[in-house]
C-alpha cells in the first residue's frame, strides 16, 4: 500500500497531523502533547480519503546525526530511517512559530538525498493572516510549501489532495480486510516486550534500551510467519494504578495516556502476549495485567522472558517453581499456556505462533446446540445441585457467539447458580469440545 511518512524535528506537530489524517478522535493513537520528543516509537495508521487508502507513517523528533545525544535519540534515528526507506512519499513538516532552524535545513538535505517524493508542509498556520510566516521557509530550497495547521485543519484539504494526486491509480488493500489475527504485547515496564517484537520480526521495530518505561506508546507491527501474517501490537508497560493518581507532571503525564491506551490495544486484541520477568517472578501488577486480559475474554499466551539469564543448572527448578506460581497466582487464566523464553537468544520464540493460531482456532469454534444438548442430556439434565436449601436444575445450553465462545445455560432458579457451578459447566465443555487455551463465557438465564 501507498505509505506516507511524516518527518520533522520534535514538536513540530507530527502526531497532531497523523491523528487528523487517520481520523482519530477519542481513539488517539499517537501520543500529542505540548512537551517536546512526546512520540517516541513509529507509529503506523491507515488512512481514507476519497476511496484512496493509504499508510500514514508518524515518526519520533527527526534529529540529524552530529545532533544525536545519547542512545535512545540515536535508536530512534535507526527507527527513522527504516521508516523513510519504506517511504513512497515523505512529508517534511516544519514549525511557523519557531521558525525555520538549521536543523530544518540540515534535515531538509538529508531527505533530498533519499530521491523520494517530498512534500514540504509549514505547520501552525491557522489561518490566512499567518501566512506571512512561511515565506523563510523557501530558502529551505523548495518552490511549492503547503500551509497547514494540524490542529483546526486550515489547508488541510489542499495537502490531502497533493497526497491522493501522488498514489497510483491501483486497487488499494484495505488492512482491515485483510482480518489479521490481533496480537497485544503486554506487561510490566522493561520486561522484554519490545525486544520480543523486534525478535520475531527480524529487525529494529521499537526501541529498545535497558532504560524501564521506553516504550510509551502502542506500536503495531505486521509479523509474517510461515506465509502467514500477525498484527503485533507492542504497549506502553502498564504500571500499577496508583502510579496514576499522582501528580501530573511530563512524565506521568505521557505514561497516563499511555496506561490508558494500552487498555485499548487488549480491547483491539484477539490474542494477549503477557511478558514476564523470570528473575523477578509473578508480581501483583502481573496479576492486574491478567486480570484485564482475562476480564476482556482474550486469549492469552504467558511468556516467562529473560530465561537466558536464568543459570542452565537452575532451570529445571526455576521452570517447576513457575508451574506452581501460574497456578497458584494466575489460577483465573488456568486456560492460558506458557513458555520460558529469551528475547535476547530468541529461544523458543517461534513456539508462540502454533499456540497463537492453536488459540484462534478455539476461540472461533462454534458447537451445534444438538451436541451441546446432548452432553446436557448425559451429563446435567437430570442433576440436581442443592444450594443453600435450593433444587437446582440445569435444562438446556446453546452457543450464542464467538469469539469468545458463548454459551448460555437455562436453569430453574438463576439465583441459585454458584461460581462452582460455572466452573464445572466450563470443565465439560473444555473437556468434551477440545477448549484447551480458548477463554469461554458462560451465561446463565432463568427458564420461564
Amino acid at each position: 500500500m501507498f505509505t506516507v511518512v511524516i518527518v520533522g524535528r520534535p514538536n513540530v506537530g507530527k502526531s497532531t497531523l497523523f491523528n487528523r489524517m487517520i481520523k482519530s478522535d477519542e481513539k488517539i493513537k499517537a501520543i500529542t502533547d505540548k512537551f517536546p520528543g512526546v512520540t517516541r516509537d513509529i507509529n503506523y495508521g491507515v488512512a481514507k480519503w476519497d476511496d484512496k487508502e493509504f499508510i500514514v507513517v508518524d515518526t519520533g523528533g527527526f534529529f540529524p546525526e552530529e545532533k544525536i545525544e545519547d542512545i535512545i535519540q540515536k535508536q530512534m534515528l535507526e527507527q527513522i530511517e527504516m521508516a523513510i526507506s519504506d517511504a513512497d512519499l515523505i512529508i517534511h513538516l516544519l514549525d511557523s512559530k519557531e521558525g525555520l532552524l538549521p536543523d530544518d535545513i540540515e534535515t531538509a538535505r538529508q531527505l533530498r538525498q533519499t530521491g523520494k517524493d517530498i512534500l514540504w508542509v509549514v505547520n501552525k498556520i491557522d489561518d490566512p493572516s499567518k501566512l506571512s510566516r512561511i515565506y523563510d521557509f523557501y530558502s529551505i530550497g523548495t518552490e511549492e510549501l503547503i500551509p497547514i495547521s494540524a490542529i483546526t485543519g486550515y489547508g488541510f484539504e489542499e495537502l490531502i489532495d497533493k497526497i491522493i494526486e501522488k498514489i497510483p491509480d491501483t486497487q488499494p488493500v484495505n488492512l482491515e480486510q485483510q482480518n489479521l489475527p490481533k496480537i497485544a504485547v503486554v506487561g510490566r515496564p522493561n520486561v522484554g516486550k519490545s525486544t520480543i517484537i523486534n525478535a520475531l520480526l527480524g529487525k529494529k521495530r521499537m526501541i529498545v534500551s535497558p532504560i524501564p518505561g521506553t516504550t510509551r506508546d502502542t506500536i503495531d507491527a505486521i509479523c509474517t510467519y510461515y506465509g502467514k501474517k500477525y498484527l503485533l501490537i507492542d504497549t506502553a508497560g502498564i504500571k500499577r494504578l496508583s502510579y496514576y493518581k499522582k501528580e501530573i507532571s511530563q512524565e506521568i503525564y505521557v505514561e497516563r495516556l499511555a496506561y490508558f491506551k494500552a487498555l485499548r490495544s487488549i480491547e483491539r486484541a484477539d490474542v494477549a502476549i503477557l511478558v514476564i520477568d523470570a528473575l523477578e517472578g509473578i508480581v501483583n501488577q502481573d496479576q492486574k495485567i491478567a486480570g484485564i486480559v482475562a476480564e476482556q475474554k482474550k486469549g492469552l499466551i504467558i511468556l516467562i522472558n529473560k530465561w537466558d539469564l536464568i543459570p542452565a543448572n537452575e532451570r529445571d527448578k526455576k521452570a517447576k517453581f513457575f508451574t506452581d506460581e501460574i497456578k497458584h497466582k494466575l489460577w483465573f487464566v488456568d486456560y492460558a499456556p506458557y513458555l520460558t523464553v529469551s528475547a535476547i537468544d530468541k529461544t523458543r520464540l517461534t513456539k508462540i505462533f502454533p499456540l497463537i493460531d492453536q488459540i484462534l482456532e478455539e476461540y472461533s469454534k462454534r458447537v451445534s446446540t444438538s451436541e451441546l444438548n446432548r452432553l446436557f442430556s448425559e451429563k446435567l439434565k437430570d442433576v440436581i445441585m442443592s444450594s443453600h436449601g435450593k433444587e437446582l436444575k440445569f435444562y438446556y445450553i446453546t452457543q450464542v457467539n464467538v469469539a469468545p465462545p458463548t454459551f448460555v445455560v437455562f436453569v430453574n432458579d438463576q439465583s441459585a447458580v454458584k461460581q462452582h457451578h460455572i466452573k464445572f459447566i466450563e470443565k465439560l465443555l473444555r473437556e468434551t469440545f477440545h477448549f484447551k487455551f480458548s477463554p469461554i463465557n458462560i451465561k446463565i438465564k432463568q427458564r420461564k
